[in-house]
């Protein structure tokens, strides 16, 4: 055991962290060249999809997804996943198979090259300082869905201390309802166990990617929003690991 994570530490540090620093320059600068001149919807989608292959795979992560059959590529979906790590990320974007954009938190805005790339790319960030600026980040979000492009957010709001699920927040359903779009749980496991949160210890494993069945939102009041949360929050909690319920 102690053999096994000398190794792991080494190779962490002396490989898996300078590869993906270059790997992640060279898909921020690809984003950020490319966006702007021939649109975000493949320049914004793509790069970012093997970027995170590649880090799940320079993890040495096994990867596991299910539920592939229950979406339609041409069809716009509002996707809510629980949040157990900075892997989820990777996770979803990599192996999601549907031209994605993310709602982030603000403070992601400031991180070097990816803040500005994410940006132009589409993803949206929101500032929760007062309901004013929330709602036009929730506006903003509304821009850039349609066509097959989904929206992917995280009701928690930040990763998970132990792996659980914890309270979600209304803006995704709310977008979910304005644009009459499904509603699709994805319910993530093992990537806390991958990278825990504030730590940056990284833990080879297993993680899993389960896609459950879109939830119409065509005929649904803002006054079911609240049943609605909870449906979709026990769906994604019925999959979690054991471990994580």
């Amino acid at each position: 055991m102690v053999v096994r994570n000398i190794f792991v530490l080494l190779y962490q540090w002396l490989i898996v962290a300078p590869v993906f620093i270059l790997l992640t320059l060279i898909t921020a600068s690809t984003v950020m060249v490319m966006a702007p001149l021939l649109g975000s919807r493949f320049w914004g989608y793509y790069p970012p999809k093997w970027w995170s292959r590649l880090t799940c795979w320079l993890a040495l992560c096994r990867v596991k997804t299910s539920g592939h059959e229950n979406l339609d590529p041409g069809q716009s979906y509002v996707f809510v996943a629980n949040h157990q790590s900075a892997f989820d990320i990777f996770l979803v974007y990599g192996f999601l198979n549907q031209n994605i954009k993310w709602m982030q938190k603000q403070s992601l805005r400031k991180i070097p090259f990816v803040g500005f790339a994410s940006e132009k790319a589409g993803h949206v960030f929101v500032d929760s300082s007062n309901p004013k600026v929330r709602a036009a980040s929730i506006k903003k979000a509304k821009e850039q869905i349609g066509e097959g492009v989904s929206m992917v957010i995280f009701p928690e709001g930040a990763r998970s201390k132990s792996g659980k699920l914890g309270h979600f927040k209304r803006g995704a359903y709310y977008v979910a309802h304005d644009m009459k779009l499904p509603v699709v749980p994805l319910t993530i496991n093992g990537a806390y166990d991958v990278l825990k949160r504030d730590s940056l210890c990284l833990r080879p494993g297993k993680m899993e990617l389960v896609i459950h069945r879109p939830i119409p939102t065509d005929s649904l009041t803002e006054a079911e929003i609240p049943g609605l949360i909870e449906e979709t929050r026990e769906i994604i909690h019925s999959a979690l690991w054991k471990k994580y319920q």
